[in-house]
Order: C-alpha cells, then structure tokens, then sequence
C-alpha cells in the first residue's frame, strides 16, 4: 500500500472533542478497524491520548477490545517507516514514535496472558527494526516494550529466533537496558529444552561481541549482566568450554586493577564466583594465574585480588547484623557470599600450586607475599567466626552455646510472631543465607588447610549453630558436606569433641549414615550419587570421636549403628566409592567393639559372624576393581577381618 496513506499531511495533534467516554470508544474503535490507514493513524492519536490520560486502565474489557482492534501489519508499517521521497524524515518519526508508544502503554497494561500471545510477541522484530536511529527516549521505550516481552518464555523465544539484532546489541554500551532484555531471553528460553541449543549458539555469537563492545569502558554493567546470567542457567544450558572465557576474564581482571566503585566491587566479586562454580577446570588459572605486569607495585594479580575480597569482607562484617532487615541486606549477602566462594576456591587453587606432583603453568607467588596472606585470610575467618556466632544468636539461638531444648517458643509483639530471645533478625533467615553456607564453606577449607590452633578452638564456639544447620539442611540449602569437613578438623582440637557431643552431634549425623546405607541397600542410585562422599566424611567424623584420647568408652546409643551395619546389602554391582563407604562402616563397627567395655562386646557377639560374612564378600569384591583402586581398599579389609577375628576370640 501506498506509504503516503499512512500519515495526513498535516497530523492531528489534538483527538476530536469527544468528552463522552462511550462516544469516545466507540469512535476509536470505529477508526482501528476501518481499512484507510490515515483513519486508523487518527485513531492510534487519540487512543494514545486516552491512554495517557488512563481513562482506561481501569477498564480491562475495553483495553482488550480496542487491542484487538489494532491492525499488527499496521502496525508493523509504522514501526517500519523510513524517511525516503515520499515520506519526510518528520513524518517517520511520528510514525515509529506513536507505534512505539501505543505498544509499551500496553504491555504495561494487559494482562500478563496477553503478553504471551502472538499478535503481541510478533512486534518483536520490528520493535528491534525500530532501535535503528531511533531518538533516546523512543530507544528507552522500545526497550522497555522488549522487556516486559521477553519475561514471557513466548517473548524470548521469539527474540532468541530472530536472525539478526545487531540493532539491539549496538545499544549496550549506551542503555543498561539492552543487557537486561537479553539476560531475560536467554534465561527464559532455556527453560525450553527445546531451544538448549539455539540458547547456546545465541551466547556464544553475542557475548563476543559485547565483549568487544565494553573493552574500552569499565564493563561494570556487562560483568553484572553476565554474573546474573550465569547462575541461573541450567548446566545443560551453559556452553561447553566457550571461547569468550579468556577475554570475559582478561575484562574482569582490568576492572580489579582499576580501583572500581562499589558497583564495580560488587560486579566481579559475583562474576569470578559464576565463573568458578561454572567452569571450575578453566577458570582457576585464567583468574589466579600471574600477570605482574598488570598489578599494583608488581605483585601477582591473585595476591592483589584475593586481598581486595579479604578487605571487602573485613570492612563490611562489622556493621553487618544491624542491615539484617535492610532492603540491602541481600545483595550484601550475595556479594560476600560471592568472595567466600572466590576465596574457597583460591585455597584449593594455591594447595594445588604447591602440591610437588602437580604442575600449574604461570603461578607463583613470593614467600613474603603468600605469608602475608595466610595472616589476613585467617583474620578475615576469625572475623567471620564471630559474625556467625552474633548471626546465629541474632536468627535462632538467642545466647551462645544454648541447648536447643532450652529455647523458648515464640511470642507475639507488634512487629509480628519472634523467637523470645533473639533480637534484630527475620526469622530463621541465617538456614536461608547464602551467605552462611558460603562462609562455612571457607572456614571449613581453611581451616583444614592451616593448621592454626586458635581458629580451630574458636570454631568449637559454633558446634551449636553446626548441628543445628545438618539437621534443617534437607529444607532448604545443603550445609551438610561442609559441616562434615568443619567437624573432621575440630575434633582435633582441645574442646572439639566435647563441644559435639555436647549438642548431640553423634546423634544426628550418625542417624544420617544410617539414612544413606538405607538408601544404598534401597538401590536408590540416583539418590545416592552425592550422598558416598558425605557417608564418607561422616565416617572420618565419627572415626576421630571414637579414637579421641578423653573417650574411653563408647555410649551405649553409639553402638546401635553396629545392628545396621551388621544388616547392610552388598553387591558386585556397588561403585567402588559404594564399597569404600561400606568398608569405613565397617572399620567404624570394629573401633566401637575394640573399645567398648566387656559386657556391651558380649551383648553384640551375635554381630561377629555377619559383619565378617560381609567383609568376605567385600573382598571378593574389591578384587574385581583395578589395581589402584583395589589395592588401598583391600588393606583396610584386612585390617578389619583381623581386628573382628580378635575381638571375637576374645570373647
């Protein structure tokens, strides 16, 4: 049709004097769904004029009536318009401009089924057509419209279809925008297994060329798009091994170096943890690695990293507990719990640089320099330490060291139903705190890693708060592997085991292996896949309170886990990770008999010839594995069969 029908010569800036609101309607209505395209220019004027008055958004049969009134090629011409020898460049703005307008007003206003519908999602192409050379505040409401589109899994998918958005992806560095429309399209769209791979091709076409777009700014907004990205696509939705991950690094280290604001701060701290959690093989030497070129006063750019984060987390800990109903709070609590898990990571990263056996290419770092690390890296846990003990008392405990049997009920106050002896805290929100399993994450790395008495001690301070946190973890966040580790290494110190058993520590893991062994004889694969490496630390746990010097003998309700051992299934089947926790169960069993008084050995006589009977047919087993693995475990086999072959002669 002839572009020159579109628009009058002279384009009606006022709509037709209707007050009446039915009149009004009608006419509109009248205007929409005539076939001249000057009519229903006129009638997209003064159904805007209506809308910005909001006269109807109080009116949802209306607004639906007159939506579906609107012409979608209509509008699509308009949003379309061009400047050539029949239209004036005037004339195309007015076009896209009230096109553009008509559309956002209603994205706002429809309801959210209505987003999802094709005559909507369908603008999407020319909405995008549209950016180009679009003045800032069409540009900001084109974005706005792509926006509330894309949060429909319809919306994203078709803006994940179309071709070429170069017109949008341009805009990055200039609207903020741009970056949010794109992470809501890629997230959303991966909930579609169908598009998996269209998700992938997607990042890996436009993260290059943001990328690219952002190397001569700070990229602080374009760090943050990617750190949210990140977590919250699916493992199958991540690209395998991108080639964006050296340059999307190469950009976050220049943003360390560069004294960033606090946005800035916030930004890598978030992105270095994504990357690491994502891609845990690549992403440790690109981040770590040296670069002293690039540092302050020469030093390795992990020392300088590593010690912004520390200084983060000691600055911010102490005025921490009074944000704890801030709106702030959780992004705080991301952000630290981000450089925890950047500082797990460095830990493991420098064991490994100084493992003999292990070659990491283009990682060192001076004595003076590691030493000084190790200093602040243990003040910031002890600082941590204590923020976890004023958490924990602040959210559930009320008073350190507290049998939970001993706290009071809630009460009813004017600012709703509160545990009677905390204070300043929503409640339980430290068990849904990522910040807490974080922070309990690197405290337990750490102090395995350092053998720093104090730290251990000070750690004893926690038990309460570490047991309770197992028992709630099947609720909500998993603290449960990370406690284990914690435990292994405070038995060692002076207070450990007493402080343990002293909130009924054996009680509630030991009931945990019980749980997994049942899973394992339920031939529950699928279940206990991430429970072997648990069963085992419980094992090591429960192996350091048997052996400790104050216990002389075991308690009585130690010994029940022999009757559940004495019962447990084996298979040839069974994964050798299987058949290393059923042997530590084992091993476990022997050390409870060795040093449990005469009469209780006697009571369990009856065990002696099942768990040996299991302990052959483990061995016969075990020499089914290859060498490596077969080796090791076939010795504590042996250990064992002799340890129950006297114990049972003795009796």
């Amino acid at each position: 049709m002839d572009k020159t029908n579109i628009l009058p010569r002279t384009a009606p800036t006022e709509p037709p004097n209707l007050t009446d609101a039915a009149a009004t309607f009608e006419k509109m209505q009248e205007l929409l769904k005539t076939k001249n395209d000057t009519s229903r220019f006129v009638g997209l004027a003064l159904l805007k004029s209506v809308l910005d008055n909001g006269h109807l958004a109080q009116d949802p049969t209306r607004l639906r009536i007159l939506w579906e009134a609107l012409s979608p090629k209509f509008l699509d011409r308009l949003l379309y318009a061009q400047e050539n020898e029949k239209i004036t460049k005037s004339e195309s703005r007015d076009m896209v401009n009230l096109s553009v307008a008509i559309l956002h007003t209603f994205t706002n206003l429809l309801p959210r089924d209505a987003l999802k519908e094709k005559r909507l999602i369908g603008r999407v192409g020319p909405l995008v057509k549209a950016l180009v050379n679009s003045p800032t505040d069409t540009t900001q409401y084109i974005l706005q419209t792509l926006l509330s589109i894309v949060s429909q899994i319809e919306g994203a998918r078709e803006l994940l279809h179309i071709p070429d958005i170069s017109a949008l992806t341009e805009l990055a560095t200039q609207h903020s925008l741009v970056l949010d429309v794109l992470l809501y399209m890629w997230i959303n769209a991966s909930t579609v297994s169908d598009e998996i791979s269209s998700v992938h091709e997607s990042i890996d076409k436009i993260i290059p060329t943001l990328i690219v777009s952002f190397r001569q700014t700070d990229a602080v907004t374009f760090i943050q798009c990617v750190a949210s990205l990140i977590p919250k696509l699916t493992p199958e939705a991540l690209p395998l091994s991108p080639r964006w991950l050296t340059p999307l690094v190469s950009i976050l280290r220049g943003l360390v170096s560069r004294k960033p604001t606090v946005a800035g701060r916030a930004a890598y701290t978030n992105l270095a943890a994504a990357l690491l959690q994502a891609y845990p093989r690549e992403t440790p030497i690109l981040l770590f690695k040296d670069d002293a070129s690039g540092s302050v006063d020469s030093k390795p750019f992990s020392y300088l990293f590593i010690n912004l984060l520390l200084i983060d987390l000691r600055s911010t800990f102490p005025s921490l507990l009074p944000q704890l109903n801030s709106t702030g709070y959780p992004d705080t609590s991301r952000r630290l719990a981000a450089a925890f898990d950047v500082l797990s990571s460095f830990i493991g990263f420098l064991v490994r640089s100084l493992d003999d056996d292990i070659s990491i290419p283009s990682f060192s770092m001076p004595p003076d320099l590691l030493l000084k690390l190790r200093k602040d890296i243990a003040e910031s846990i002890s600082l941590c330490i204590e923020y976890l003990r004023d958490r924990w008392d602040a959210s559930v405990a009320g008073v350190s060291g507290l049998h939970p049997s001993a706290r009071t009920g809630t009460s009813a106050t004017s600012e709703g139903t509160r545990l009677t002896l905390t204070w300043e805290s929503i409640k339980d929100n430290a068990t849904a705190d990522p910040l807490t399993l974080a922070a309990i994450r690197a405290l337990a790395i750490w102090i395995r890693e350092d053998e720093n008495d104090n730290l251990r001690n000070e750690c004893c301070g926690l038990m309460d708060m570490f047991v309770e946190l197992y028992k709630c973890s099947s609720e909500g966040l998993d603290f449960r592997y990370p406690i284990l580790l914690a435990f292994e290494v405070i038995m060692l110190s002076e207070n450990g085991v007493e402080a343990f058993l002293g909130q009924c520590g054996w009680e509630v893991i030991s009931k945990d292996l019980v749980s997994i062994l049942k899973s394992i004889d339920e031939n529950h694969v699928s279940g206990t896949a991430s429970m072997i490496p648990r069963g085992l630390e419980i094992v090591r746990v429960l192996l350091a309170v048997v052996d400790h010097p104050s216990i002389f003998s075991p308690r009585e309700e130690w010994m029940e886990i022999i009757t559940h051992v004495s019962s447990m299934k084996t298979s040839a089947t069974l994964a050798a990770s299987v058949l290393e926790l059923q042997i530590g169960t084992l091993q476990l069993t022997a050390a409870l008999l060795s040093k449990a008084a005469g009469g209780v050995q006697k009571r369990y006589v009856t065990s002696f010839p099942p768990l040996l009977g299991i302990v052959n047919q483990l061995r016969g087993f075990v020499g089914q594995l290859d060498e490596t693995e077969s080796t090791d475990l076939m010795a504590l086999l042996d250990d064992v069969s002799l340890e129950l072959d006297n114990l049972r002669n003795i009796r």
